[in-house]
């Protein structure tokens, strides 16, 4: 049975519409919509709507460590046909939520189990953009995460990562560390915050747009 819950809502920049993401009081961090997923699902909006910023629609895109799947969504509505993925446990609250909100999507939307660190054949080819919000936490994940970040990745794939700045425990730690072996096979580059949605910002929550580093052969 699944776990009593409550709704979170984000309403469209134009006021148009908004997305309702169920929440459940169990089943880990997974189950709530985090800041940093608000922060980088309006981002998304207000890229797709600017003339140089990242077109969506009809573009392939898979949003890592989805949960309630509230980044996917956005993308989905702003056009995009969008894979969200998480393990097993979330899958019936991802679906609920996509059902919940299918007269937003103007692309298309389907949820799937990925567990990081193991095979993506099913997920390739390689989408245009990966979508990650706040999926830096557990140090245990660091390495999974980057070998799945290296094998769906292609040269012209977009990776965008948002994650909230947390300065408890061994956060800054596992945040450091995640930086240092990101660079070893991609470029980032910080988006300001001036660039981020007027009303979802703030200073601890960070924006980076990551490719994956050109492969220089020997003349």
């Amino acid at each position: 049975m699944s776990s009593p819950g409550w709704e979170r809502g984000l309403a469209r920049r134009d006021g148009s519409a908004s997305l309702r993401l169920g929440q459940r009081w169990a089943g880990g961090p997974g189950c709530v919509v985090w800041d940093a997923a608000l922060v980088l699902a309006r981002f998304l909006e207000k890229q797709a709507a600017g003339p140089a910023g990242l077109p969506l629609r009809r573009k392939a895109a898979l949003e890592l460590g989805a949960g309630t799947g509230l980044v996917g969504l956005m993308a989905a509505s702003l056009g995009a046909n969008v894979t969200v993925t998480d393990l097993d446990e979330v899958q019936d609250l991802l679906k609920m939520n996509i059902e919940n909100n299918r007269h937003l999507i103007t692309g298309s939307i389907q949820a799937k189990v990925l567990k990081w660190g193991e095979e993506v054949s099913d997920f390739l080819p390689s989408p245009d953009y990966i979508l990650m919000a706040d999926c830096i936490y557990y140090e245990e994940s660091l390495e999974p995460l980057l070998k799945t970040l290296k094998d769906l990745a292609g040269p012209e794939t977009t990776i965008l990562c948002c994650y909230e700045e947390r300065t408890m425990g061994k956060n800054p730690e596992v945040e450091k560390k995640y930086f240092e072996l990101l660079q070893r096979d991609f470029d980032l580059e910080k988006v300001p915050l001036e660039k981020h949605d007027e009303e979802y910002r703030s200073e601890d929550i960070h924006i980076f747009i990551i490719r994956k580093k050109k492969a220089i052969f020997p003349s």
